[in-house]
């Protein structure tokens, strides 16, 4: 036999040399993956050295779980195959990070059935049956998008949006998946005359003036954040300040002693979303660590703030 024909190789040998399987080596032939160097008398395949490298690249692409269509651009396109490989892997480095958060909160939730009392699993397995893996924030948004004033603007509400919605951690705790999960309940329950309440205080000031007011409200809770997370006592400054210019630029008028009254006792009247923002604390706080300051509880602070204000003028 002469030189060249030993350097071709039946598909059995093609085989056994990769350590892969004849059916694989058939596959990866059948796909046009894999070159065929010549013909057996027989009209079998046979494979050269560059059949084995080829082969051999394919293996090692596949165990990356890069699908057939990406591994085919690499090997067609020589030139971009760099380019062609480095956006392949970004690609399934994003799907893996989104599959390991998925199992993540799998874990997390299956850690909340197996410890909780018994008789409150079906509760739980209930609330848990609702939710995605990971959950989506889309039922959170909405219920915000009905409670905001109409006509608001897009970029107005993306930012409203984005202060409201706390988004899920990617390594959850068994607690924070049960706030969520209670979150997206409370947020998806209708309302019970069929309409989504909304603060007087915020209606009132139309869509024009809600711009004005969300603007300076996420002013005044960025300043209050500090105190929240030193534990400082309500007390008037620049956060009070920053809370009350924002409804009285949303209202067209002036920051007065008798405005802070008024805008106290109007605050007093609302009802309020305690329970979505104690569960929002939960889900953005790490188990152990001191809760994160959210609108609602800057909200709480600054009104206090607010009422130690005006008692102190009067």
């Amino acid at each position: 036999m002469s030189a060249s024909h030993e350097l071709l190789w039946s598909i059995g040998e093609l085989a056994e040399r990769a350590g892969a399987t004849v059916k694989t080596v058939r596959f990866y032939s059948d796909q046009g993956l894999l070159p065929t160097a010549a013909r057996s008398s027989g009209g079998h395949r046979r494979y050269g050295p560059q059949a084995l490298e080829r082969l051999q690249l394919i293996r090692s692409l596949r165990t990356l779980d890069l699908p057939l269509p990406e591994v085919r651009r690499i090997l067609e396109d020589e030139e971009a195959a760099g380019r062609v490989l480095e956006n392949a892997l970004d690609r399934r480095l994003r799907g893996l990070g989104s599959e390991l958060r998925a199992l993540r909160w799998r874990e997390a939730a299956l850690r909340l059935v197996r410890d909780c009392p018994t008789d409150q699993r079906a509760g739980r397995l209930k609330l848990l049956s609702a939710l995605n893996t990971p959950p989506s924030t889309a039922p959170l948004a909405r219920f915000w998008r009905a409670w905001l004033p109409a006509r608001m603007p897009r970029l107005a509400t993306a930012a409203f949006l984005e202060a409201a919605v706390p988004q899920p951690p990617d390594e959850p705790h068994p607690s924070q998946v049960l706030a969520f999960a209670r979150l997206h309940a409370m947020t998806t329950a209708p309302c019970p005359d069929g309409r989504q309440p909304q603060p007087e205080v915020h209606r009132v000031a139309g869509a024009g003036g809600a711009v004005l007011l969300y603007a300076g409200l996420a002013e005044a809770f960025d300043l209050a954040a500090p105190h929240l997370r030193r534990a400082h006592d309500p007390h008037p400054g620049e956060a009070l300040d920053a809370y009350v210019a924002a409804y009285a630029s949303a209202y067209r008028s002036r920051d007065t002693h008798e405005f802070r009254r008024l805008l106290a006792a109007r605050l007093s009247a609302e009802a309020r979303l305690n329970q979505y923002w104690e569960l929002a604390a939960i889900v953005l706080t790490p188990p152990g660590g001191r809760p994160q300051p959210t609108p609602g509880s800057a909200d709480d602070w600054l009104r206090a703030a607010l009422q130690r204000d005006n008692a102190r003028a009067a």
